[in-house]
């Protein structure tokens, strides 16, 4: 995990500074104090999914963006070299396999939710897109209000610049491919 903390210390400094952003204007866009921005830079913090994608979403980057280093082609992705990213006490666990990089607009996540496993995510720039298929057991997510129950080999798409939620309900490990497409 000191891994994933020292690649968003440094992505999130470099971005910053790119940017030419103080760590006051960078608290004012992302609304995540300029206090935790510090220690996150600094790697004295992991922050939150949360936290990382209102960090993304402030600075306008995708959110692998922050937790990866650059990638070389053709590259192969071992599922023991990704580092997940976990909450919900280690039920949700996300697994980011693409981020975006050299003009490509969508980023590749794998997930898998044991059950009663829950996630909330705010939501995403707009125009923003969610295709998740579900590989193995049933997912419940949550669109606004709206609820879609979504099994094995199934597949929904929906718009994600609004808040939207995860939820597995069923009786067993529940396993998913996400690919999030940014408009911008």
């Amino acid at each position: 995990m000191e891994e994933i903390t020292d690649l968003v210390a440094q992505n999130l400094k470099r971005m910053r500074e790119e940017k030419k952003l103080s760590l006051e204007k960078l608290a004012d866009l992302t609304g995540v104090s300029k206090s935790m921005l510090r220690q996150i830079e600094r790697g004295d913090s992991s922050p939150t999914i949360a936290t990382v994608w209102k960090i993304a979403n402030g600075l306008k980057v995708s959110f692998t963006s922050l937790l990866n280093a650059p990638q070389c082609d053709p590259t192969v992705i071992r599922r023991s070299e990704i580092h997940p990213l976990v909450e919900d006490n280690g039920k949700y666990r996300l697994y980011p396999c693409f981020p975006i990089e050299d003009g490509r607009r969508f980023e590749v996540y794998a997930i898998e939710i044991e059950q009663g496993g829950h996630l909330s995510a705010e939501a995403h720039p707009e125009g923003t897109q969610e295709f998740l298929t579900v590989f193995l057991g049933e997912l419940t997510v949550r669109v606004g209000e709206q609820e879609y129950r979504v099994g094995k080999d199934d597949a929904i798409r929906f718009r994600a610049d609004r808040p939207h939620a995860y939820h597995n309900s069923g009786s067993g490990l529940v396993k998913v491919s996400l690919v999030i497409h940014y408009s911008i």
